[in-house]
């Protein structure tokens, strides 16, 4: 077998890597890893246009390290960031300094700015000539406002990108030990926003318990239901799943802070309320919370700092 054809990423690309590690043996791995994603200073950036471009990249559920490589180049290149509340400050600290830094953060009852300031200001930038990354907790596509934000960047013909991320879903679940999906009883899962527009503008609830019952094995997944959570449990049992479905809250998953609580239909509002959640947190309804193993959280637990900003 050829050289070749043994390391389809090229012999040469393998030959750097070692070169490297000999020039560079007192430095970890993450110095050829961001040579090699960086481009070297040889790498030539894109030509500017009269407007900037927008990049909407999802910061991940908590942890700073679940960030993408790919958002992690694009937050190093851009011009401004705007951020939410839900990024984690180590990942803000990946910022450059010259970078312009913008909190545009909302959460319930506390919002920085409203949704159309922030579309105004994002056109208003770039129309400027600067690239922008629109940095979001989670992935920007699932209960993020991008599909609002991409209308009026379309609208005014400025060029975008979407970079997912990791969302609370996944994150929450993974951190916690409790599969989203299992062969033996949850073939699909469901993601449902508990923020919703006013008070009467609720799921089918019809829907959503048919599609979590035993025969169906439908995993739920509640985000920002924190201050919902016995309404939307007593929903579920008024339209027919039983009281004893096993539940699962993760309040600020995948971070030093988070905190796990088992229940019930029945018992998971009060519980939560015992251990004084402060949010955001995510609702696992389903058997996949009876799957929960045991998941050593001290095993990813190593330091951010090589990931911070690259002068």
């Amino acid at each position: 077998m050829s050289i070749d054809k043994m390391f389809p990423l090229g012999f040469s690309r393998l030959q750097q890597f070692f070169s490297s590690q000999k020039n560079h043996s007192n430095q970890p791995f993450t110095f050829w890893l961001k040579q090699s994603f960086n481009g070297s200073s040889n790498a030539q950036q894109p030509k500017r246009s009269d407007k900037g471009q927008v990049y909407l990249i999802g910061a991940g559920p908590g942890d700073a390290e679940l960030l993408t490589l790919k958002a992690h180049r694009l937050i190093q290149q851009a011009d401004v960031v705007m951020y939410d509340w839900l990024v984690n400050p180590d990942i803000i600290a990946m910022i450059p300094r010259h970078v312009e830094r913008v909190f545009v953060g909302k959460k319930c009852g506390q919002h920085s700015m409203q949704q159309a300031d922030i579309c105004e200001l994002m056109v208003e930038v770039a129309s400027s000539g600067k690239n922008i990354v629109r940095l979001k907790g989670g992935d920007p596509a699932i209960f993020a406002r991008a599909a609002e934000e991409c209308d009026i960047l379309a609208k005014h013909q400025i060029d975008f990108a979407i970079v997912p991320g990791i969302t609370a879903a996944s994150g929450a679940s993974a951190y916690a030990g409790i599969p989203l999906t299992h062969r033996e009883c949850a073939q699909s899962v469901r993601f449902i926003t508990a923020h919703l527009k006013s008070a009467t503008d609720e799921p089918n609830w019809q829907a959503l318990v048919a599609g979590a019952s035993a025969s169906q094995g439908e995993t739920l997944v509640f985000y920002m239901g924190l201050k919902r959570i016995d309404t939307i449990m007593q929903r579920l049992k008024t339209h027919g799943l039983p009281a004893s479905t096993a539940v699962a809250v993760i309040d600020q998953a995948s971070t030093t802070q988070q905190q796990v609580c088992i229940g019930t239909l029945d018992t998971i509002a009060q519980r939560v309320t015992e251990q004084n959640f402060q949010g955001p947190a995510v609702t696992i309804v389903g058997e996949v919370v009876n799957k929960r193993h045991s998941v050593n959280l001290s095993l990813l637990s190593q330091s951010v700092n090589e990931l911070r900003v690259i002068p």
